[in-house]
């Protein structure tokens, strides 16, 4: 495209596209000549300098000669600098053009999509020439201006105003170009990679991360734009004081100046290049690069919000003040309309209604959901129903979770492994197990996280076999076991008295090292389950050489192993032993030894060691009054019977399926037959059924018509 060349003042209105100013001269060599007076001198180093339309006054030739010889001065020690500041110029005219014929190639094309390429090229060279043209005339200030009236004859009104919108468009995408260049400069600095190192090392990941790293950055470009905006003042202050200087010692003034000057900075020469980014776009194939260019530099310079103001703003804080149980649907719809909001003024209002109050926010979160210019993702999803999760909403979650299947997203991996873990929470075991298959059927392998969870909830759920066996597949993938995870199986195991898959995790390489006391005892509680005595000792006696110091609770698991089988001899051995080496025993041991008596109606050695819990001075657990009561049943004791009896039944979600045949056979044989039938129906109410023998002996003494009375009456009689 040809175009005339351009005159110092284009240039200089083109230089401050990049924020350079040409440097500044006396205000006599900025102005416009006045009169018709022409003067024929003219002076630059690099012959682009001259001085027209001046008047013919004695005062001014003087001033004239000084700046001349100051010229000269500066020209020498300058010329180089000079130089490359006029590169630099032709290179920012250069690339405003390139973007903008390239901008409105594309608008001509859409708005005359019959005219051929030539066509549109010669309007393009209309178009430049009145730009070029009118830059000359006002600067780039005016290209920012209102359009107030059509400049040139050649170009309509609405396409001069286009003109002048791609202008402004330019200019902007330059400034953050720019911009853009500089913040990457910074977040390569040294400062900056040392906090983001440090910010690493203390824990902090992902987004937090990246957006610190921003912060710092941004932080360091303002600092450096204060201190460079300082020395400009401090070098303009400077030169302020130098002319002043000069003004005084000749003796002149500004009213000396009567008439101006004119000044032609040095021409470009050469053809204009239409490139961007180094490349030549006249092409079409360029098209889809560079839009991908402008895609990536918006990721690397996030957006920023629109600024708020008047009633948009005021519809903003009436937004921020509603009340939980306010519909927010009109304010929302009014804020619409006023702002036309983007996703990231979306973004803002939510993090504001976040700070302000966390119920509301979910609320209006959950309807933007539904507004297409949110443009709503799955990781938009997966963070409300994070949130929602953390409070125990979980109704609004699955409400969230219909309304994303209704909407076409299905959850990712990320969300899957959420819904895991907030159902095992919730004790929901079959959702959870479905999303759970749902994320290994899409080629997913969970997390330690989503295996942890799972493992737990079969442990609650009373089913440690599912549990085991995932913990066979997460030793089978290496997925890391944390030890809270460990520790519920291990429980759940031993007290469902699996003992074999108990031991084998015992025996596990991942934590056998690491076995604590609780570890310890929990084994010897399984081994006492099932009645395996010998292991239960070899056991504790293997943990007393590791030095692990047995607690009551250890010794008591023993003892209840040596109980299951009678074994009094070895009892009162180990009890020996365990008082030479100056242990002391507990409530929990002698809640045992009074169970045991109990069974074996030694009431008197019963009698004696309650004696012993009751100097510990603690409450005495809830298993010690299964055993009491059944005493006093035996024992004929028929007020106390029925005092620890009322204390079980004010306790009877913590009576197991044997505890309440226990003492079921235990009223029926001491003559409680109607407190029998009734604790039976409380046993059956918590979903236990009675043995076939006991319900048997229970059928049996019924029909034999043994009645209550008769046999209150003959423990009246044995007391």
């Amino acid at each position: 495209m040809n175009l005339r060349i351009f005159s110092g003042r284009t240039v200089n209105g083109i230089s401050k596209l990049n924020s350079r100013v040409i440097p500044g001269y006396s205000a006599g060599y900025r102005c416009v000549a006045a009169s018709s007076i022409t003067a024929p001198s003219s002076f630059h180093p690099l012959g682009g300098l001259s001085f027209v339309n001046c008047a013919k006054d004695s005062r001014f030739d003087k001033s004239l000669s000084r700046y001349v010889h100051t010229l000269e001065h500066a020209s020498k020690v300058d010329s180089l600098s000079a130089l490359e500041r006029t590169s630099e110029t032709d290179a920012t005219m250069n690339e405003f053009l390139s973007r903008f014929v390239w901008v409105m190639r594309k608008k001509l094309f859409e708005a005359y999509p019959d005219c051929d390429k030539n066509t549109i090229k010669g309007m393009l060279t209309i178009i430049v020439e009145n730009v070029v043209s009118e830059i000359e005339k006002g600067g780039l200030q005016q290209m920012t201006g209102a359009v107030s009236s059509m400049p040139s004859g050649d170009l309509s009104e609405d396409l001069w105003r286009t003109v002048w919108e791609v202008s402004h468009l330019v200019m902007q995408d330059m400034e953050k170009e720019k911009k853009k260049e500089r913040m990457k400069s910074f977040l390569q600095s040294e400062e900056v990679k040392q906090m983001y190192r440090f910010a690493g090392q203390v824990g902090i990941r992902g987004e937090l991360l990246r957006e610190l790293r921003f912060k710092w950055a941004r932080e360091k470009m303002e600092q450096s734009d204060f201190y460079e905006s300082l020395e400009r003042l401090h070098k303009v202050s400077g030169e302020s004081d130098e002319l002043g200087k000069e003004n005084a010692g000749g003796k002149e003034t500004e009213g000396d100046y009567n008439n101006v000057v004119s000044v032609s900075l040095p021409k470009r020469h050469g053809e204009i290049k239409y490139k961007i980014y180094g490349l030549d776009l006249s092409g079409q194939k360029w098209a889809k690069v560079v839009d991908k260019i402008h895609e990536t530099g918006e990721v690397m310079w996030p957006q920023e919000a629109k600024p708020i103001s008047g009633k948009c703003k005021i519809v903003t804080e009436k937004i921020l003040s509603l009340q939980e149980d306010d519909d927010p649907a009109p304010l929302l719809r009014e804020w619409i309309d006023l702002l036309e909001p983007s996703r990231i003024d979306w973004v803002a209002l939510l993090d504001k209604l976040k700070d302000h109050n966390s119920h509301l926010y979910y609320k209006i979160a959950e309807s933007v959901l539904c507004e297409e210019s949110f443009k709503a993702s799955i990781h938009d999803y997966s963070k409300l129903v994070d949130g929602l999760a953390k409070e125990n909403r979980l109704e609004d979650v699955e409400r969230i979770l219909k309304k994303m299947s209704e909407n076409g997203i299905l959850p990712d991996v990320i969300l899957s492994a959420l819904l895991i873990q907030i159902y095992c929470k919730s004790g929901n075991l079959d959702r959870a197990k479905e999303s759970f298959d749902s994320l290994r059927a899409q080629g997913f392998m969970p997390d330690m996280k989503a295996y942890n969870s799972m493992v737990v909830a079969y442990v609650n759920a009373g089913r440690p076999k599912e549990a085991e066996a995932l913990f066979k597949d997460m030793e089978a993938k290496d997925i890391k076991v944390t030890k809270e995870t460990y520790m519920a199986l291990l429980r759940a195991l031993a007290k469902a008295g699996m003992v074999d898959g108990a031991d084998r995790i015992f025996t596990s390489t991942l934590f056998y090292s690491s076995h604590n006391l609780e570890s310890w005892t929990i084994m010897i509680e399984a081994y006492a389950r099932v009645g395996n005595h010998d292991r239960a000792r070899n056991c504790f006696n293997q943990m007393m050489k590791l030095g692990h110091k047995p607690d009551d609770a250890c010794i008591a698991s023993v003892i209840a192993a040596y109980e299951k089988k009678n074994l009094l001899d070895e009892t009162l051995n180990l009890l020996l032993e365990l008082e030479k080496n100056g242990f002391e025993l507990g409530v929990s041991t002698y809640t045992i030894l009074v169970d045991w008596f109990t069974k074996l109606e030694l009431f008197d050695e019963a009698e004696q060691i309650l004696e012993k819990v009751s100097e510990q001075g603690e409450a005495p657990p809830f298993k010690l009054h299964i055993s009491l009561c059944d005493m006093y049943i035996k024992s004929g004791a028929e007020k106390k019977a029925l005092q620890a009896l009322g204390v079980l039944e004010s306790k009877i979600e913590q009576l197991e399926a044997g505890d309440f045949e226990r003492i079921i056979v235990s009223l029926k044989e001491g003559g409680f037959q109607q407190d029998a039938q009734r604790l039976r129906g409380l046993m059956e109410a918590r979903g236990f059924v009675l043995s076939e023998r006991v319900k048997v002996s229970l059928t049996a003494s019924q029909a034999m018509g043994h009645s209550n009375k008769r046999k209150l009456s003959l423990l009246g009689s044995r007391k």
